[in-house]
């Protein structure tokens, strides 16, 4: 083929089929993880982000302007982890280039391009070359370069994915945490598997994949007879198309559905982009929900899901509960936790909404705006707990736009625990309360053991498959065939007599008499040292040491 124009129907298919071709690849972009433990989730993370992204193109359009307008603002709700995050402003700077734009030749889009690298650089604070931004920006500059009056949309793919596997074979040479661990970046393999994807569609090709969209388990329906009773409403989401026929598109109140839809339902996310609403609402009559809405327009999409038969998978758990709606208040807590145990330790520590989430099971962006919706506050305070959702939870705090919502950097567990428990809302405005946030971040130190998923050479440490590693942020103390052996070696590399406080929670593996043989060996080592034993629950660190 030789395609001069892009269609939004064209650029539909090339973002369909690049979801598809890294849906097959998952696996490999998440084993290019630096670190030995099983904790790999870019492929994941870039995968919902752009399936998020696939799943908002519900509707045809020729219109490229559009298409591309849908696609972006689906990724940007449906980015998780660094990746996700980055690879949603690549596609909002593209989307933001053909605003308006009805078809594109080929100068254009590469302008359109051009104006993804300057998006996904301006959402990183300090960015780094050697990651997906790399491999990105070189790409479309050489791409670039190669224009020529004979060029297709074609030729422009081919160099430009040439241009990303070039790029991402230079990324160690730029990263000497990639050179030390013996793989190229992650987010730029994920990038090159989505280019080859758009590439195949280009040439009229589809890439089969076993499951473009997340892959459902099989329902319980035993767990839901004719003898039971509703314990939990519906899962509802849909979009609605706004009809001019039916309401004056400028005048539609969306806080006044928002209001509506939390009088007869809960877990409420409703937000408008242009003339389509979208709206996510647990309720015990979707019906009743779809009758009042259709008032407003006509709907592209629907999804019901009785919540007692999808409890065990991502929407359920939590049983319905008539919405009473809270007061306005003028400070919220949100904060991300993986494992019951820190769950709960978070709650009664005054958080409104703990989010669950963590390392390799990073929350989308929509999902943090529930959790802010759901608090009804003026200043919301979010921590993240994790380096790898910052990204998320400032790009959600962009969005929202109900609550001054505040993210505080806080990159572990211990350091989203310290500044918690020490939260002074009386200490002065909401920058100095961040400003004091920050100082009491600053000297805490979370310590993690996880066991090894490959033998490497790390810090001047041997690692060795399954045995247990013991680190703090990216550097290796200590690797040992036992656990609570590598837990005691890391707590003394940690210096933890320094400290008054150690907490140490206790992972999903840990039996309850491990811990207390290392409850024992820590009191012995450092009887200055006030040390608390809490059963974390948490997946992938069978313990986590916070010093402080």
């Amino acid at each position: 083929m030789q395609t001069t124009t892009l269609n939004g129907i064209l650029y539909a298919a090339m973002i369909t089929n690049g979801a598809a071709s890294l849906k097959n690849h998952i696996k490999e972009v998440n084993d290019l993880n630096v670190f030995p433990i099983p904790d790999g989730d870019t492929g994941d993370n870039m995968f919902m982000t752009i399936d998020a992204g696939v799943v908002a193109l519900s509707e045809e359009s020729e219109h490229l302007g559009d298409t591309a307008k849908r696609a972006a603002n689906g990724m940007l709700l449906g980015a998780r982890g660094n990746s996700g995050v980055i690879l949603s402003r690549i596609f909002a700077g593209i989307g933001r280039g053909l605003e308006g734009i009805e078809t594109a030749d080929l100068r254009a889009f590469h302008k359109a391009m051009e104006s993804g690298v300057k998006e996904s650089y301006g959402a990183v604070a300090v960015p780094v070359e050697g990651t997906i931004l790399t491999v990105y920006s070189e790409a479309v500059r050489y791409a670039g370069t190669r224009i020529s009056g004979a060029s297709t949309f074609e030729t422009y793919f081919e160099d430009f994915h040439y241009e990303l596997c070039r790029s991402l074979e230079r990324t160690p040479d730029l990263l000497d945490v990639l050179k030390e661990a013996g793989v190229v970046d992650s987010g730029g393999a994920g990038l090159v598997y989505i280019a080859e994807g758009m590439q195949q569609a280009l040439s009229g090709g589809v890439t089969i994949a076993a499951e473009t969209h997340s892959k459902r388990k099989n329902v319980d329906l035993n767990a839901f007879t004719e003898d039971s009773e509703l314990e939990f409403g519906y899962c509802t989401e849909f979009l609605l198309r706004l009809q001019r026929a039916k309401v004056d598109l400028d005048r539609f109140d969306i806080d006044a559905l928002i209001k509506w839809l939390n009088s007869v339902g809960d877990s409420v996310v409703c937000f408008r982009e242009g003339t389509i609403v979208k709206v996510h609402v647990h309720t015990r009559k979707p019906g009743d929900v779809f009758n009042y809405v259709q008032q407003f327009g006509e709907f592209l999409t629907m999804k019901v899901e009785n919540m007692t038969l999808q409890h065990n998978e991502a929407h359920g758990g939590s049983s319905f509960r008539s919405r009473v709606e809270k007061p306005r208040k003028p400070y919220g807590i949100v904060s991300v936790a993986a494992g019951d145990g820190i769950k709960e330790t978070f709650k009664s520590l005054g958080c409104d909404v703990v989010v669950d989430g963590g390392q390799s099971m990073n929350p989308s962006a929509e999902e943090l705006i529930a959790a802010f919706e759901e608090i009804n506050a003026d200043v919301i305070f979010v921590f993240p707990n994790n380096s790898n959702i910052i990204m998320t939870a400032k790009q959600a705090a962009e969005i929202y736009e109900g609550s001054d919502v505040r993210v505080v950097n806080s990159k572990t567990i211990g350091e989203g625990y310290a500044a918690i428990s020490m939260l002074d809302t009386d200490a002065g405005g909401t920058d100095e309360i961040i400003a004091q946030l920050e100082e009491i971040i600053a000297d805490v130190v979370t310590g993690t053991v996880s066991r090894a998923v490959r033998d490497t050479e790390m810090d001047g440490v041997s690692v060795r498959k399954d045995d247990y590693i013991g680190f703090v942020g990216d550097t290796i103390y200590v690797d040992s065939p036992d656990r609570a052996q590598a837990a005691t070696v890391l707590a003394e590399k940690m210096n933890a007599g320094r400290y008054d406080i150690m907490l140490v929670c206790c992972g999903e593996n840990v039996t309850p008499e491990e811990s207390k043989q290392l409850y024992r060996a820590l009191s012995a080592s450092y009887r200055r040292t006030e040390i608390v034993m809490i059963d974390g629950g948490q997946p992938i660190y069978d313990y986590i040491i916070i010093l402080e």
